[in-house]
């Protein structure tokens, strides 16, 4: 008789980890708290708007593709992938901004214009960046964290270099241009950390961005999660809403053997969380918790988010889908997220436009855009905050694109830490996980498997191999295997 798995929370690493124990013949059933599928994947509709609430990038297609292949799918069976072009702009002032095209060519062409020569050391490392991705996304990540052996192959003992020193110094030592400099910095935000504390090794993100595109799927990022949850229920699995977990159930020989929803007691041989781990820890009793709260306290999160959703009754001119508005310090806006966690004085911002590529996203003539400022998880949230940062990026937002928006705002909408905490009991609000700093990757992660309760799993963004969608669905899969070897 095949065994029954629950898991907690249905975000991408859930619907991963759901679909392949399904293909195992496990009888899986997934247990969300929300009345939607997808975690902090979701979507807000709104007079005719659409907004992607969470996660707007679709990085990584092969490891999506990949994903789709163990089933004997692809991409296309679920849903249509555009490449972006451009992938993004990056607006450095009234009258600078740099667009970043769909291809090295355009990139490398857009590079030596800003800087003479650059172009050159750009081919050079992309091709060093290549060779990282190739290392990292087709080997790496694919084990389970385990053991600090999993790390020593041959091709990692070649590129030992890459893990002493960080992005920025590598950055800084081949580019002079100031806003080259932050071009190349940015991919590694995704990874949740300052480019000086995030390891060369990790410029593989580069790769991913200039070599592997940017993309949209229609109807956005949210056909994902509908894609997943079908294919998890072809396969067999039950999926539950509003059903938030109470307690995860350990019986009196250390053996999880079911979870509490409503004070109702959801028997189970084996329990998955897909939640925030430290959440997830917080439904036991704490005997059978892995990690202290001081464990929890003193790691590096990666940001948490202010977020705006903004329906407009009008076209945006002079912006991309994508747009990054880098117009202030780097620098200082980065201290006030990981070394002084305050509200940035003036921060950098993000602006998605997703009715520039996908006519489903808003009304006809009007735009759907949301705006994202990354800030320090923990910090204090108010309705007095949001506002005064609302009005300082849509002035900002105003000025850098030279239109009036302000006046054509229908509605507004606002999401942050406490809203992160409410709705995804996510820890200090983080929006994004654990950092990738050296001391916090792969092994040094905290655990798929339970030290203390036999059949208790994690999953997700907190684990590994870390933060970002496609590092969610290959998490996932990770844990589906040790899950599936220890139970076969």
């Amino acid at each position: 008789m095949s065994k029954k798995i629950a898991i907690i929370g249905s975000g991408f690493s859930s619907l991963s980890a759901a679909a392949y124990l399904a293909k195992k013949n496990f009888k899986v059933h997934v247990y969300e708290k929300n009345k939607t599928f997808g975690g902090r994947a979701r979507q807000l509709k709104k007079q005719g708007f659409t907004f992607d609430m969470g996660p707007s990038w679709y990085w990584m297609p092969d490891v999506f593709e990949s994903f789709y292949n163990d089933f004997d799918k692809t991409t296309s069976d679920f849903y249509k992938l555009d490449r972006l072009d451009p992938g993004y702009q990056v607006v450095f002032g009234e009258n600078e901004r740099i667009l970043i095209g769909d291809s090295l060519e355009k990139i490398f062409s857009v590079f030596e214009k800003e800087e003479k020569g650059s172009s050159i050391k750009l081919k050079r490392f992309i091709n060093i960046a290549k060779e990282n991705y190739n290392i990292a996304i087709k080997d790496l990540v694919y084990r389970p964290g385990i053991s600090p052996l999993e790390l020593i192959t041959p091709q990692t003992i070649k590129k030992i270099k890459y893990f002493l020193s960080n992005i920025k110094k590598d950055v800084c030592k081949d580019f002079q241009s100031p806003k080259l400099r932050q071009i190349l910095q940015f991919p590694v935000l995704f990874l949740g950390a300052k480019p000086s504390n995030t390891p060369s090794f990790y410029n593989f993100m580069n790769y991913a961005d200039f070599g592997l595109g940017t993309w949209h799927p229609e109807k956005g990022m949210y056909s994902i999660v509908l894609a997943m949850v079908e294919l998890a229920k072809s396969l067999g699995v039950k999926f539950y809403s509003d059903s938030e977990i109470e307690k995860i159930c350990v019986d009196k020989d250390g053996r999880a053997f079911g979870i509490k929803i409503k004070n109702k007691l959801e028997k189970a041989d084996i329990v998955l969380s897909g939640a925030d781990y430290q959440h997830s820890e917080s439904l036991l009793d704490p005997k059978y918790r892995r990690y202290s709260e001081a464990y929890w306290n003193k790691k590096t999160f990666a940001p948490s988010s202010l977020l705006f959703y903004i329906g407009l009754d009008k076209k945006i001119k002079n912006v991309s889908h994508h747009t990054l508005f880098f117009d202030v310090d780097f620098d200082v806006h980065a201290d006030s997220i990981y070394n002084n966690p305050s509200w940035p004085k003036d921060p950098l911002f993000y602006v998605n436009f997703p009715s520039i590529s996908d006519s489903s996203m808003a009304p006809k003539g009007k735009e759907a855009c949301f705006i994202l400022i990354p800030i320090a998880p923990g910090i204090e949230d108010s309705k007095k905050l949001r506002e005064e940062y609302f009005n300082k990026v849509l002035k900002r937002l105003e000025k850098l694109t030279k239109q009036n928006i302000r006046d054509n705002i229908i509605f507004s909408e606002s999401f942050c830490v406490n809203d992160f905490i409410k709705e995804y009991n996510s820890y200090k609000g983080n929006a994004y996980g654990l950092a990738n700093t050296l001391f916090q990757t792969a092994f040094l992660r905290p655990k798929l498997i339970s030290n203390k309760v036999k059949n208790l799993y994690f999953t997700g963004q907190l684990t590994v191999p870390g933060p970002g969608v496609p590092p969610a669905i290959i998490s996932g899969k990770l844990v589906a295997e040790l899950i599936s070897k220890a139970n076969p």
